[in-house]
């Protein structure tokens, strides 16, 4: 049986001074400090928070 696809994400900016729902997407993929990763599982749900807030994390490895 295969393993599940993962995505490990990296906090880049500040939520600070940002919209509330941004802040809380941010929450949500576990990130709330500057340089925090998380590893998550390879979902469309997943991705599609990953592209609320791009400009507040970078995709570090895809597994």
């Amino acid at each position: 049986m295969a393993a599940a696809k993962t995505i490990t994400v990296e906090q880049t900016g500040s939520p600070m001074r940002r919209p509330k729902d941004q802040r809380a997407t941010l929450i949500g993929l576990g990130l709330n400090k500057i340089r925090r990763r998380r590893t998550l599982p390879d979902t469309p749900a997943v991705r599609g928070m990953i592209a609320k807030v791009s400009h507040l994390v970078r995709v570090v490895d895809e597994s």
